[in-house]
């Protein structure tokens, strides 16, 4: 059976993401920063008749919560197939350019980009083993530098300089792992799920999580022949899916 590690699992796009690759037959480590949260978002699934699933804790911006993490995960098996480094936040507000403070940049910084790091530097001896191992990072088309700068883009208008400076800074992360990786059989590819109604937003979004979660399982099961190194969209691009960085 492949497995899988989804960060912030608990709730959201997360666990949807981790419902579908559950349902796919897939055994799915479903991490949460709060142990009781992750274990309520396994009953669930368990509640769905979903028996392969297990809770982790696991804060992504704590070195030591990393590490115990791997540690749990390989007493259990010594090959991970996915990674999905889904957990992040929003960096609150205000968001302009001139009067976010140092200490916003730092918080969504730590989890965004060194979360991302933090996780993927931790797991990739288990990713190696996997004949055939996949990273989905999960994006917005809001990290886009090309799209921000076009006044035709349909969020071009939507600021926010402590977030989208993240994922853009992730995204690059992104793009370099994929360099290194392009010699394996490696799949490395950021993913944005589109504007989702979840918490993370306030239920603002239109998009429901169960489309949300099929665009990231998608990118989570590609095939030897897919791409890697590649940002996609599909709520902005339905026809390829791929956008600029």
């Amino acid at each position: 059976m492949k497995s899988a590690l989804v960060t912030g699992a608990n709730k959201g796009i997360g666990f949807e993401v981790a419902r579908q690759l559950a349902h796919k037959g897939i055994y799915v480590y479903l991490g949460s920063r709060n142990l009781e949260n992750g274990i309520t978002a396994v009953n669930k699934l368990l509640a769905e008749g979903l028996t392969n699933a297990a809770a982790i804790q696991l804060d992504i911006t704590d070195d030591e919560s990393v590490k115990n993490a791997r540690t749990a995960i390989g007493r259990k098996t010594k090959t991970l197939d996915i990674l999905v480094n889904n957990a992040g936040i929003y960096g609150g507000y205000p968001q302009s350019a001139l009067d976010a403070t140092i200490a916003q940049f730092k918080a969504a910084y730590d989890a965004n980009l060194y979360g991302v790091v933090r996780v993927t530097q931790a797991f990739i001896d288990l990713l190696s083993a996997s004949a055939a191992p996949r990273i989905v990072n999960v994006s917005s088309s809001q990290g886009s530098i090309t799209l921000h700068s076009d006044p035709s883009y349909k969020y071009y208008d939507y600021k926010g300089a402590v977030y989208l400076s993240s994922k853009s800074a992730m995204n690059m992360y992104t793009v370099v792992l994929a360099y290194e990786l392009k010699d394996s059989h490696f799949k490395v590819n950021a993913v944005c799920p589109g504007y989702t109604k979840t918490d993370f937003n306030g239920q603002r979004g239109p998009g429901s999580v169960d489309v949300a979660g099929a665009r990231i399982v998608k990118y989570a099961l590609l095939d030897k022949d897919g791409p890697t190194g590649k940002f996609f969209s599909e709520e902005n691009n339905p026809a390829t899916g791929e956008i600029p960085w």
